[in-house]
């Protein structure tokens, strides 16, 4: 009989907060994150917003020679992971048996402030002034890496990068990994730190962001007719996933229990999303979960304000929970936070687990115009109380790269 999963530690570092308390409270507040960039000069690009995480210091996570060979992502990660250890009373080599631990902690690009740092080098002043730690800064699996390295976790150890799905193929794979007994625990989620110029640049010449510059936090619109594009946002989102039985054993606080997986390739396009791929996703997670749609309460779509893609979910949620669609709470969180590519499957799945516990769900705001395409019930610019049991979020990813997770109320 395979384990039950559920969830006893989360962490998040964003621009609405870095702490849940915080973030929790700007969400149901329906506050943006959104800002100008004041990182690097951008008044030659066409998007020139983006939500920024604000007066983050690594040192007060790690030491300073640590904190100098992570990347930004890595540092993020980390920091996240850290909080959700801390938040779910674990100490590894107490409480919990280091090779019973592992950590699964994915990016979408990986160390791209590193890569345009150390580029500009090589160009400048030529290959012998590299940073030796440019390649183990850089790469994708470094969140994961050094996280391990901090906290001795030695249970199972890797990385998906699956673009804007990565976040949720964490959570999926470390669910099962700990189902099949590889692990009493795991650490998973996604962080992504891509606002850089290089960066800014690919996105704005993909003519995929929106270009409302002159009202920032009013830019990220899901759902709303006059949508142009998403919004670039950067931070992690780190859970701790435990069988329950071990959750028990040491009388953890349980959030939420993940009862649903499901994972799906569209095999259509590199960019555009097909609604086919994503509704057999949904259908797969819920046929993991065992549970028919009418069972689903509440889904954080993947929602990322673009004229296609918000479109394409629709249509996805209406082929995969039929007439149910319309009596679903629907919401687009990535209103605030902006798309935090690879590490928006780790905040959303949080989110789902808080709104669990909470019994409030968090808005689609700017959703002043609501497209008619677009007709479900996106839960529009306030915050709303319900009694949600199953929580459903999906992440989908160029590539066509699809993950569903659902959560459910946790009841022994």
């Amino acid at each position: 009989m395979s384990q039950r999963v559920v969830i006893t530690g989360m962490g998040v570092m964003t621009s609405l907060g870095k702490d849940l308390d915080t973030f929790w409270s700007n969400l149901m507040a329906g506050k943006s994150g959104v800002s100008v960039i004041e990182s690097f000069d951008v008044s030659e690009y066409t998007t020139r917003i983006a939500a920024s995480i604000k007066d983050f210091n690594p040192e007060d996570y790690f030491d300073r020679k640590e904190a100098r060979r992570m990347d930004r992502f890595v540092q993020f990660g980390c920091a996240a992971g850290l909080m959700a250890l801390k938040d779910a009373g674990i100490t590894i080599g107490e409480n919990v048996d280091p090779e019973s631990i592992g950590v699964y902690i994915g990016s979408g690009i990986g160390g791209l402030g590193t890569w345009e740092e150390q580029h500009t080098i090589l160009l400048e002043k030529g290959p012998r002034r590299v940073s030796p730690f440019f390649i183990p800064m850089m790469i994708a699996n470094m969140a994961s890496g050094q996280l391990s390295i901090l906290t001795g976790a030695k249970g199972p150890n890797s990385t998906t990068v699956t673009a804007c799905a990565t976040g949720s193929h964490t959570i999926g794979d470390s669910m099962r990994l700990i189902m099949h007994g590889e692990a009493d625990v795991m650490i998973c989620g996604g962080a992504e730190s891509t606002i850089y110029p290089i960066g800014l640049a690919g996105f704005c010449a993909m003519r995929a962001m929106s270009t409302r510059n002159e009202e920032p936090e009013k830019a990220s619109r899901p759902y709303d007719i006059d949508r142009d594009g998403f919004v670039m946002g950067e931070g992690a989102g780190v859970l701790i996933l435990e069988s329950l039985e071990h959750a028990q054993k040491r009388g953890a606080h349980i959030y939420a229990e993940v009862i649903g997986y499901g994972r799906s390739g569209d095999a259509h396009h590199m960019t555009d999303p097909d609604p086919d791929g994503a509704a057999r996703c949904m259908a797969r997670a819920m046929k993991d979960a065992a549970i028919e749609p009418e069972a689903i309460d509440y889904i954080n779509t993947h929602g990322t304000s673009t004229p296609v893609g918000d479109k394409s979910e629709t249509i996805a949620i209406k082929k995969a929970l039929g007439d149910h669609a319309y009596k679903v709470a629907v919401s687009s969180t990535k209103s605030m936070t902006g798309h935090m590519l690879g590490a928006a499957g780790g905040v959303e799945a949080i989110i789902c687990a808080l709104t669990l516990q909470n019994g409030m769900i968090a808005p689609t705001i700017n959703l002043d115009n609501q497209d008619p395409e677009c007709d479900l019930d996106y839960v529009p610019n306030v915050a709303r109380q319900a009694n949600v049991n199953v929580a459903m979020s999906n992440s989908f990813g160029f590539g066509g790269h699809n993950a569903t997770i659902i959560l459910r109320k946790y009841e022994a």
